[in-house]
């Protein structure tokens, strides 16, 4: 299991790569997967670092979670007026 835990840097570092290069698309669905995508490479963090005592890496993520479902609200919000 450890050696499972010490690979998750890997995919979630992949995803990260892979959200950012997404959102900046200019189209909607692929800016929505992003979002999705950016939430699943912040599970992976937050497993990685919390095996590996990340305390700093860990609270990141939970703080770029917030960040990214506090846009993702804003975003409905302005395309709903």
């Amino acid at each position: 299991m450890d050696e499972l835990l010490a690979l998750l840097q890997w995919p979630a570092m992949v995803l990260t790569v892979v959200a950012s290069w997404l959102v900046a698309s200019t189209r909607p669905g692929r800016r929505k997967l992003s979002f999705w995508i950016f939430l699943l490479s912040n599970v992976l963090w937050v497993a990685w670092g919390a095996h590996t005592s990340a305390t700093a890496l860990v609270v990141m993520q939970f703080c770029l979670a917030a960040l990214n479902i506090r846009a993702a609200r804003k975003t409905s919000a302005a395309v709903a007026r």
